[in-house]
């Protein structure tokens, strides 16, 4: 099943670490080529979640890493605290360097985790998390 990117897309934020597509239940990112990400240089993209989902609309992150960039994995601890709403990280590779450091990743993390070689099946197991928790809302 091929998922229709632009059917729910709420909006495109260009940001200086990146682009932001945010959907009615996710956030899929486009990192930009040799960003060191961290938790400080994320206040512009974490003001922006807030104002689109609060602390009660439940949201997947997908980053879809078709850069390379640096980031700093501990920032994950402090990001999770302020989105109680936060149901899942999921990671896109396209080599097998991305794929070990997305793995090493998931161990700063206390959500539900996947690695995928496609969006498309990215957005899929978004879709699944978030379909028990969207109806409740």
């Amino acid at each position: 099943m091929v998922h229709d990117f632009n059917e729910k897309l709420i909006h495109k934020h260009q940001l200086s670490i990146g682009s932001f597509y945010f959907y009615k239940n996710h956030i899929i990112s486009e990192i930009k080529e040799g960003i060191i990400l961290s938790f400080e240089n994320c206040s512009d993209l974490f003001e922006r979640i807030h104002s689109y989902y609060g602390t009660t609309i439940p949201f997947v992150y997908i980053s879809n890493r078709k850069n390379s960039y640096s980031f700093v994995p501990t920032g994950h601890f402090k990001s999770s605290k302020l989105f109680p709403n936060f149901t899942g990280y999921g990671v896109v590779t396209y080599d097998a360097i991305n794929n070990k450091v997305a793995t090493l990743e998931q161990s700063f993390l206390e959500t539900s985790t996947g690695i995928f070689n496609s969006l498309d099946d990215a957005l899929l197991w978004a879709d699944e998390l978030i379909a028990p928790l969207a109806n409740t809302n």
